[in-house]
């Protein structure tokens, strides 16, 4: 029996010197799916790298196609530009926006640091007394800590926002921030 008598084991078939080829450029496009396919969760470590082996070996494009048919098809360059354009475009309004709600924000001026937090809330006993329903009685407090602004929430029922973003714990902030307590808003600001 000669040498190529024996069956093979190999997950792909093996085809004559003549037989169908893979180009590189193909290969290359299928190592991206595989990639981008472990990098969105699609496909665990194990089996990326399972069909990264097979793909290094593949002979035709069937088993490419096999290895990557249940993945997304890769975008073209056409179509992620137009994406990444309307992502920039979209996001323009919101950004504008933000802007145009600072300059219309009240400030509210950092106090000279001091031993003890200014507290914010309804409760006439606080440093910052808010009159509005959505701020809780005991809401925030800002202090400072070796020259840098935290702000901390109270445990307040309506939330404490930086700059549109819920705050939990505590949290530096500085001029230029938004700052929320419940639905009131404020700019802040060191002068």
């Amino acid at each position: 029996m000669s040498g190529f008598d024996h069956p093979t084991h190999s997950a792909f078939p093996v085809y004559p010197a003549g037989g169908p080829r893979v180009s590189d450029e193909e290969r290359d496009r299928a190592i991206e799916l595989l990639r981008d396919g472990a990098a969105e969760g699609r496909l665990s470590q194990d089996t990326f790298l399972a069909r990264m082996e097979l793909a290094l070996a593949a002979h035709s494009h069937e088993q490419l196609a096999a290895l990557t048919a249940d993945l997304p098809p890769r975008e073209g360059r056409l179509t992620r530009a137009i994406l990444g354009t309307v992502a920039k475009a979209s996001s323009l309004g919101v950004r504008v926006k933000q802007a145009w709600q600072a300059e219309r924000l009240p400030p509210l001026m950092l106090p000279a640091p001091g031993a003890f937090p200014l507290r914010i809330g309804r409760d006439p006993r606080n440093g910052l007394r808010l009159v509005e329903e959505t701020v809780s009685r005991m809401h925030a407090e800002l202090r400072c800590a070796s020259g840098v602004w935290l702000l901390r929430d109270l445990g307040s029922t309506n939330g404490t926002f930086i700059n549109g973003r819920r705050l939990t714990g505590e949290a530096p902030v500085r001029p230029g921030d938004q700052l929320g307590f419940g639905h009131t808003r404020y700019l802040l600001t060191d002068r």
